[in-house]
């Protein structure tokens, strides 16, 4: 199946939480970072998804954030420092690439966003996600 999320981080999942609807799901991405996921109880049954599981991290680029650095006092547990390897901009939004440790990943935000926090190639930036905007895929 093909998709039109570019955001596809593969990795192993670490551990299952499972509660009466939702689960939270830790994945080690394959460059050794961490994030969770948080999807239902159900999907984790349908797709077999329990610890060793190999699994897709996806993400649409709206639903990516970036920082300067890492953010404390935040809800956002997924945090994964990288590089700016590319920016686009448009009239009013740019597209943002960023080099993770095992894969990339890509931001659209505003471009007064990328003008603002002087994003170029090159860039160290932290990229935020919730846990509730990355689902997870099997093969």
């Amino acid at each position: 199946m093909s998709l039109s999320i570019r955001n596809q981080i593969a990795g192993t999942v670490t551990a299952v939480t499972t509660g009466e609807a939702m689960a939270t799901v830790k994945v080690r991405l394959e460059g050794g970072q961490d994030i969770t996921a948080a999807i239902t109880t159900d999907a984790v049954k349908d797709l077999g998804i329990a610890e060793g599981s190999a699994v897709k991290a996806l993400v649409k680029a709206a639903e990516v954030a970036l920082a300067t650095g890492a953010v404390e006092g935040i809800s956002i547990r997924n945090q994964l420092a990288g590089t700016v390897s590319d920016v686009a901009t448009g009239g009013a939004m740019a597209s943002v690439k960023v080099d993770v440790n095992g894969g990339g990943l890509t931001a659209a935000i505003t471009k007064d966003a990328v003008e603002a926090l002087g994003l170029a190639a090159g860039s160290s930036v932290v990229a935020l996600i919730k846990s509730t905007e990355i689902s997870l895929a099997t093969a």
